[in-house]
């Protein structure tokens, strides 16, 4: 019980509760709004699954949808919009972000727990292989300070942040572990650009923003957005970057999913989604598919941005 509890508060506490407190003690009562994109519309309710608190969330090639439970630690499938969710696995220590390997298997990032506040110390966060079809989970990779983002590049080399740390991990495709690849405060989520030459991640706590690191040189990085006044309280959480590399990020607080047109330049495609986590592009020609842009988040629900698609993009795969 207590695991239950706290792990949940971990990460809808915190994000939650001190930065809604933070908002409380300056006499505010929301994050200050972007203005809307062209197109942007209400989003679309396409799952729930009660009592869960979503973390990571991705689509494989024939539309399904999986996605990770902070409180259980289970792994669950969504066939399509509208079905069932679907437990498939459970993972020890608490299910963080998710990802594709270049092989098709699906990764998961272990270690979502209480232990996050201390990762950069304890590095007892890993990654696993998660069978999707007898629920087998694998470790393929310890001593990580969190796996609350991943992302995969073609040759296999993975990256994990941790939003509550400073460290952000790589593990190459031989299995070699190195811990503090990258010191980058507070990154959260992780996408790699299309040739994967940058790294892009939320700064959701520490100096907020949206921030991109060069993979050949992980002592350099661009910042794209830095959130000031009110907009400071929004928390940036979980991206993806949509066929032309812009990033779009959810933001816990203010409620809203951004499309980043350019540095500086940002709009809301939707608004009103407080508690997002993580986005994700389909994939396939039905249930979840390719183009269409979806939302998790820590009230246990999955929605649909219309004014996010994109026809040229997909979840991310290596």
């Amino acid at each position: 019980m207590r695991t239950r509890i706290f792990d949940r508060g971990i990460r809808v506490g915190i994000t939650g509760a001190l930065v809604a407190g933070s908002l409380l003690a300056l006499g505010v009562s929301g994050a200050a709004a972007a203005p809307p994109c062209p197109g942007s519309s209400p989003a679309i309710l396409s799952a729930q699954i009660p009592g869960a608190a979503l973390e990571g969330v991705t689509v494989d090639g024939q539309g399904r949808l999986y996605t990770t439970d902070l409180v259980s630690g289970r792994i669950f499938r969504v066939d399509a919009p509208g079905q069932a969710a679907v437990p498939i696995a459970t993972v020890p220590g608490g299910a963080g972000a998710l990802a594709w390997s270049p092989d098709g298997s699906l990764l998961v990032g272990t270690g979502a727990n209480a232990g996050v506040l201390i990762g950069d110390l304890t590095r007892a966060a890993s990654v696993a292989r998660v069978d999707v079809n007898s629920g087998a989970v694998t470790p393929i990779a310890g001593g990580l300070s969190a796996a609350n983002g991943l992302a995969v590049a073609h040759d296999g080399t993975i990256y994990a942040t941790n939003d509550f740390g400073s460290l952000i991990g790589k593990v190459s495709p031989g299995g070699a572990v190195d811990p503090a690849w990258a010191t980058f405060p507070s990154a959260n989520g992780a996408a790699l650009s299309a040739d994967n030459r940058w790294l892009y991640v939320s700064r959701t706590f520490a100096n907020p923003g949206v921030s991109r690191i060069s993979v050949d040189n992980p002592g350099y990085s661009e910042s794209l957005v830095d959130l000031g006044g009110l907009e400071t309280f929004s928390a940036p959480d979980g991206l993806t970057l949509d066929s032309r590399d812009r990033v779009i990020v959810p933001t816990d607080i203010s409620g809203e999913v951004w499309r980043i047109d350019g540095p500086g330049q940002y709009c809301s495609l939707t608004s009103g989604l407080q508690a997002s986590s993580v986005l994700t592009y389909g994939r396939g020609n039905s249930g979840f598919a390719s183009g269409h842009l979806y939302r998790a988040g820590f009230d246990g629900k999955i929605f649909e941005i219309p004014a996010g698609f994109d026809a040229g993009a997909q979840a991310a795969t290596p």
